[in-house]
């Protein structure tokens, strides 16, 4: 009975091993498969092992892992909790867990991870520094400060935990504990980027002499330290010191190890950021810069642009269109330098250059945005037949563009409205409504050409009461609603409508105020409406109201003013 008993017992020995080899044997391959990336066959086989062996830590740990590289987050992060239940003290299945979680966005439960894997393992920088990443993302700022006490205790002082505690005891309004932080990290160790931050923080409480001293420090372990150049120069320009400021700045724009991109930047910020009249009154040492940055990139678009934004700026037109015209010739593929110089062009009002550059560019890039240019171009050198053209080019090109074919259609009623042939310009407008019956700077444009003819009134004020009605604050839609009901007769009503245009940019148009004054003067209000006339008049440099001046001084002696 014995004997019996004791092979039964051998025999469940022997087979409880047996099972356990095979399990192991099969993990062995499970991982083997997940190392070459087999990730769907890996995963198969692991599903099967957590059911025969459940209490198998290393077969969650790896299923999480397969579903974590197939995309499925859920199951990867409950299949690597369960490697974490089964084995709590395993530094690895944490850190997995803490990335899932970050994986997934879940912040407070990375900390938590963190937290508990610190409690074990102290001296994982890696955790260390997420665990402080995190705390700086919440804002929990003395978290964060706990934080880098630990990892100085278990990496050192250091220059990225020095500058991070620097800038959140400055967030934190502590000041002094700010800066005592780095000029102590300053007596141990020489820093140009720690030097550097001293030197800004020193300029912004005026203490010029200690920041040129901080800088100067950081310039003597690193010449060509860039962010103490720029402080120093800054120094410099604060204190008008502006010999040494330009003489700082000539260094930093021949330092070849500096981006040229860091030099146009700071270049056209510098000079943008100035009064005017301090760069007028200094206007040899930023030339200088400007015509050192070019000598030292002469083929360089940022260069180029740059020089070209400053002449532009300092009012030498023909200089600044220079440098962009040889910007977009020495690069002919780039559409963005291409564009640049066609808007100089367009700002400078070189119509005839805006309309070759033009055309040579819709021929390269086919970019429909070049016809628009060139429309304004022809516009305004009368060629109203040219810009026709175009849009009926256009069309035909992008028939099911529904908002080009609008606006060409616009474009094209506007053109012969200026030829004067109005039944034509009414027959584009119609083109429009037809696609949209209300799109307002046709009903606009349509009803205020019928009221200067006088004609078909009633079809006017339908059309215009549709675009106050779509834009109530549009001054020139509320112009010419108010009108056409002047023209009506209905002066009264009219009214309201001249007064609420002119708190939205009536008063900028010659034209308008005209308007206005005249239903005043129609209902009697003649002090007002000579207010608006003498306005109308300051205006009107451009002759929008041809017959202004003639026409007051009628209405004026009518009345005997």
């Amino acid at each position: 009975m014995r004997r019996r008993l004791l092979l039964t017992g051998l025999l469940w020995l022997l087979g409880t091993f047996a099972f356990a080899q095979n399990v192991e044997s099969q993990l062995v391959d499970a991982v083997a498969l997940y190392n070459n990336r087999a990730f769907g066959q890996s995963r198969t086989l692991l599903q099967t092992l957590s059911k025969a062996a459940p209490d198998n830590d290393a077969v969650w740990y790896y299923l999480g892992l397969d579903e974590a590289m197939l995309g499925n987050a859920d199951a990867a992060i409950s299949n690597l909790r369960k490697a974490v239940e089964l084995d709590p003290h395993n530094y690895w299945y944490k850190r997995r867990l803490a990335d899932l979680y970050a994986a997934a966005g879940e912040d407070e439960m990375v900390i938590q991870m963190c937290e508990s894997i610190l409690q074990e393992f102290p001296d994982k920088t890696d955790v260390l520094y997420d665990l402080l990443t995190l705390y700086l993302k919440k804002e929990q700022y003395e978290k964060a400060l706990e934080m880098l006490d630990d990892i100085e205790k278990v990496s050192g002082p250091g220059e990225q935990a020095v500058r991070t505690r620097y800038d959140i005891l400055r967030s934190l309004g502590r000041d002094e504990e700010a800066i005592a932080a780095l000029e102590d990290f300053n007596e141990q160790f020489t820093s140009p980027s720690v030097l550097s931050m001293m030197g800004d923080y020193y300029l912004s409480e005026f203490k010029d002499s200690l920041a040129l001293n901080a800088y100067n420090e950081a310039l003597s372990a690193q010449s060509d330290y860039v962010p103490a150049m720029l402080g120093m120069a800054e120094v410099y320009r604060t204190t008008r010191r502006y010999n040494e400021y330009f003489a700082t700045m000539y260094q930093f724009i021949d330092n070849d190890s500096v981006p040229v991109e860091a030099k146009g930047m700071y270049v056209s910020n510098v000079i943008r950021s100035l009064d005017p009249k301090i760069v007028n009154q200094h206007r040899v040492g930023f030339d200088q810069m400007v015509e050192r940055l070019q000598l030292h990139h002469p083929s360089d678009t940022v260069a180029l642009s740059t020089a070209g934004g400053y002449y532009y700026a300092t009012g030498r037109l023909d200089k600044g269109i220079e440098c962009f015209e040889k910007s977009a010739d020495l690069y002919p593929e780039s559409l963005g330098q291409t564009v640049s110089c066609i808007q100089i062009l367009l700002m400078a009002e070189r119509w005839e250059d805006v309309k070759t550059r033009c055309i040579a560019a819709f021929d390269r890039f086919q970019e429909l945005g070049f016809m628009e240019y060139l429309n304004t171009a022809n516009y305004y050198l009368k060629d109203y037949d040219a810009v026709i053209n175009n849009c009926r080019y256009l069309i035909a090109r992008e028939p099911k563009n529904t908002e080009l074919v609008k606006n060409s259609w616009n474009q094209i009623g506007d053109m012969y409205h200026l030829k004067g042939d109005t039944k034509e310009a009414y027959k584009a407008y119609e083109k429009v409504l037809k696609i949209d019956p209300n799109y307002a700077p046709v009903l606009n444009n349509y009803a205020y050409y019928l009221s200067e003819e006088g004609k078909q009134l009633k079809k006017a004020y339908a059309m215009s009461k549709k675009t106050v009605e779509a834009e109530p604050d549009n001054a020139t839609y509320l112009d010419t609603f108010a009108w056409i009901l002047h023209l009506m007769g209905k002066d009264l009503e009219a009214k309201p409508f001249f007064k609420h245009a002119m708190l939205y940019g009536g008063k900028d148009s010659a034209v308008i105020m005209d308007h206005y004054a005249e239903v005043l003067y129609k209902l009697g209000e003649y002090d007002l409406a000579q207010v608006y006339w003498s306005q109308a008049k300051a205006k009107n440099t451009d002759g929008a109201v041809p017959d202004l001046d003639a026409r007051v001084e009628a209405r004026l002696k009518a009345i005997k003013k």
